[in-house]
């Protein structure tokens, strides 16, 4: 029942959030049901006062005014699904970006492995909540409204039959409601073993080459065999429960027309016709019968899916402070918010590390340490990165180098802890990154990140306080000013497809410079500016208060560094330019695939001190 509650929370909280739209919607309702309030009344009458009173002209009349009742009733139907749209949609965004967040989170944290379970909660399990979600909020309305209109209209007809009717029909719903947690505690259970089966599935799949390589083919069939006939004992619990809604449908639906037809002597000696006892009727034939056949299908199938995938999604979820919540992680969109902030929880002066348990411990030292580490794609495969040990002080400028595959990115990425290390560790300030809050990283890949919005809420987003002027300031040093012009400022409208590689890149890069993680890493983040501008964004990182590791696209970002470790799939290399130049045979291999050639440039563009700018002779 917690479950439940907490699920009702949720979808109550995402209706009071549009208050406008919820009134509109339950405005159209009240003329929807207008035939169900017409039907009953309008058919006594026209059987007691046209039919048989002999007077077909009047019969037909008032089957003429229910007629124009319906088409009432169909236009506002039309209505209720535009509303309806209005308030379902920005929910399923909420949704979509909780479980991006939660996602995100937990891969870089080390919590999960990024997976199938993942994918499936995208996209199977947030699509069944939005329509679930559809579809409970046109039922529940839709029950509602129907059986007001059908209890106010009996009254008008005859009170009398109502003894015959509301009994069986509360009893029907009682005995739907008392079997609601049974059903949902299995609508969950097999929720878990379609995520266990799409999670091996997922692993089967990647792992395919290395299982038929060692002989695995019966064990993991073993494993996975379990998983598909778990799904299926869960499918077969959940459909041996389901009967009691054919319970339920039959003494709520079904036994007040017996009772009404049994009892129509009782009714007639009270003054009921045979008119007003079709009308009672149609009254259960046409509103109380399908409203309650249409709530118990709906909540006991779409429905417990709806409860048990939304409590999924929120468990999975994660709000950036250790607690659950559907909320947009997007700054306002009217403009930057005027007051600075720091990493959450540390205001603007100190970082600190979280751990898994949300304990927040403060970052005494800041230096990065890899100790022995260890990593290859794969348990068999041969290590991409073998005893790498390494240490990058704080406010250190280290700049990795080497062949194409050989390594560069899986540094970078074992660094951010994006990669968990097969043995050894990675420590920022003595701290193992994997417990490392995301705030105190930030890693710019070489394929930039925009979303649609506007151009403050790319910009922010990392640091949601960020003054006007700050802004600016970020603006001006990475170089993006004359893109901030052409866009037509902060509040222009952008979108990842209206802008060139080279555009996003740059807004990327803004974005990190702002954020306050005591960490920058840049992985090939520049390869689609030009030299130029690309020099001057590595500038703006390297004045940047922390430490800056960048993976060179360019040789020219070695000259630019205080120290540079090279990478040649034999060992690693560490140390100045200069002195690599004379140590290393590698390091003076790649830089003898460039020629220097003299190049005037100014002081603003971020070129190292000699004044030269390497070309490739390739």
């Amino acid at each position: 029942m917690r479950v439940t509650h907490r699920s009702a929370r949720v979808l109550l909280s995402a209706l009071r959030r549009r208050p406008r739209e919820v009134v509109r919607l339950m405005g159209w309702s009240v003329v929807e049901v207008v035939p169900v309030f017409v039907s009953g009344r309008a058919i006594a009458l026209a059987v007691d006062d046209g039919f048989r009173d002999g007077s077909p002209a009047v019969g037909f009349v008032w089957l003429g005014v229910l007629a124009v009742a319906v088409l009432a009733g169909a236009a506002a139907t039309r209505q209720i699904y535009l509303r309806l749209a209005a308030v379902v949609e920005p929910f399923r965004d909420e949704l979509v970006r909780h479980v991006v967040t939660g996602a995100l989170h937990r891969a870089t944290t080390g919590d999960e492995t990024p997976g199938a379970a993942g994918v499936a909660r995208l996209t199977r399990q947030v699509e069944v909540v939005r329509d679930s979600f559809a579809g409970m909020v046109m039922v529940v309305r839709s029950f509602v409204f129907t059986v007001a209109s059908a209890l106010l209209g009996l009254l008008f007809l005859t009170p009398d039959v109502l003894v015959f009717i509301l009994p069986p029909f509360a009893v029907g719903l009682a005995l739907f409601f008392g079997s609601l947690a049974a059903l949902a505690d299995r609508q969950r259970r097999l929720a878990l073993a379609d995520e266990d089966v799409a999670e091996s599935a997922g692993s089967l799949t990647g792992g395919l080459r290395d299982i038929v390589a060692n002989g695995g083919e019966d064990q993991m069939r073993e494993v996975v065999g379990a998983r598909v006939e778990a799904q299926a004992s869960a499918v077969r619990a959940l459909a041996r429960l389901t009967t009691v809604r054919t319970l339920s449908l039959t003494i709520g639906g079904w036994l007040p027309v017996i009772l009404v037809l049994v009892g129509s002597p009782w009714l007639r000696d009270r003054g009921a016709t045979a008119g007003t006892i079709l009308g009672a009727l149609t009254y259960i034939a046409y509103a109380f019968q399908p409203a309650l056949q249409m709530l118990v299908q709906a909540l006991g199938g779409s429905g417990l899916q709806l409860i048990v995938n939304l409590n999924r999604i929120l468990e999975t979820g994660h709000d950036g402070a250790g607690g659950m919540s559907i909320a947009s992680p997007v700054p306002a969109a009217s403009g930057v918010p005027a007051a600075s902030a720091g990493p959450a929880g540390t205001g603007s002066g100190g970082w600190s590390g979280r751990s898994g348990n949300g304990r927040v411990r403060p970052l005494v030292r800041r230096e990065l340490e890899l100790r022995d580490v260890v990593f290859g794609y794969g348990p068999h495969a041969e290590p991409v990165v073998d005893g790498l040990d390494l240490v990058v002080p704080e406010s250190d400028h280290l700049v990795i180098v080497g062949p194409s595959g050989i390594g560069k990115s899986t540094v970078a990425s074992l660094m951010a802890g994006l990669l968990q290390p097969q043995s050894g560790g990675v420590r920022l300030g003595g701290i193992p990154v994997a417990e490392l809050d995301r705030g105190y990283r930030v890693v710019i890949p070489q394929e930039a990140y925009v979303f649609s919005g506007t151009l403050a809420e790319n910009l922010v987003y990392l640091r949601p306080g960020a003054s006007a002027d700050l802004l600016d300031e970020a603006v001006d040093l990475v170089g993006l000013r004359p893109v901030v012009e052409r866009l037509g400022g902060y509040h222009a409208v952008v979108g990842p497809l209206a802008l060139s590689a080279g555009e996003r890149q740059l807004i990327a890069l803004t974005r990190s410079y702002l954020s306050t993680a005591p960490l920058a890493i840049l992985d090939e983040a520049t390869c689609h500016l030009d030299p130029a501008a690309e020099a001057r964004a590595e500038q703006a990182f390297a004045s940047r208060p922390g430490t800056l590791v960048v993976v060179a696209h360019r040789m020219s970002s070695a000259l630019r560094a205080r120290r540079i470790l090279v990478m040649d799939g034999h060992g690693t290399a560490l140390g100045s330019h200069t002195g690599l130049l004379v140590s290393s045979a590698s390091y003076r291999d790649l830089v003898g695939h460039w020629e220097l050639e003299p190049a005037r440039v100014t002081g603003s563009n971020g070129v190292g001190q000699d004044g030269v700018e390497p070309v490739a002779r390739r």
